[in-house]
């Protein structure tokens, strides 16, 4: 089996490390985090081996890079430019029970959780977060460093630009755009396009402010993450 490293111990490091070992293919070696109260210790049973940079010191285990949340959804692009590894470096893990078609493709370094699903002709780029129960339908789009929160559900011929989030529960309209590094805020519905760097929410979702900095900064930062295929 292949050995396995995840960058990051918080909920989202440690959901993608039991997605990883259900799948039967990744031995996993361990957690890396800049957390260093958490060097020595173990998450879910996991030891957690340093820092984030030892990486470079494991030249043959594959990675999986698992931080952000809804404050900064920004830290897995900065992460991805900071450790510099070659695309082939980067694991896609997909749990057992997610649905993804033939006709769908998921880049290097993304994550589909339990029970998602992909139906035909789905494109997800590198470094894609999808939590648990994600529905991507016909022909959507899911571009480098988005995250799909649990729940979110997106018609035909959506598109989540670079490093969107759409909140859990949130729905996209078919044929709509999120900008890139936009928040949907959770159980928004998203019946129009949204432009880049803003925060959306309701039913239907309406403009709340501009996105938060690392967001906005994200948005003249041109990452390394590999194409959506």
């Amino acid at each position: 089996m292949t050995g396995l490293v995840i960058v990051g111990a918080g909920g989202f490091a440690r959901e993608a490390a039991r997605a990883a070992d259900e799948t039967g293919k990744f031995t996993l070696l361990g957690h890396l985090d800049d957390n260093p109260a958490l060097h020595g210790t173990e998450v879910d049973g996991v030891p957690v081996l340093g820092g984030c940079d030892l990486v470079h010191a494991l030249p043959e285990a594959r990675v999986v890079i698992c931080v952000g949340n809804p404050r900064d959804y920004a830290a897995r692009a900065r992460l991805v430019r900071r450790l510099g590894l070659p695309e082939e470096r980067y694991a896609t893990v997909v749990h057992p029970t997610a649905a993804v078609s033939a006709t769908s493709t998921v880049g290097p370094g993304t994550v589909l959780l339990a029970h998602c699903a992909l139906t035909a002709a789905v494109r997800v780029g590198a470094h894609v977060a999808v939590m648990p129960q994600v529905v991507l339908t016909h022909d959507d789009v899911v571009e480098d460093f988005a995250t799909l929160a649990s729940g979110v559900r997106l018609g035909g011929s959506a598109r989540l630009e670079r490093g969107a989030y759409a909140g859990s529960g949130a729905l996209i309209r078919e044929g709509t755009t999120v900008g890139a590094w936009s928040l949907i805020g959770m159980g928004s519905s998203v019946l129009g396009d949204v432009p880049p760097g803003e925060v959306w929410v309701g039913s239907p979702a309406r403009r709340l402010r501009t996105a938060d900095a690392p967001a906005l900064a994200e948005l003249d930062t041109r990452t390394t993450g590999g194409p959506v295929r």
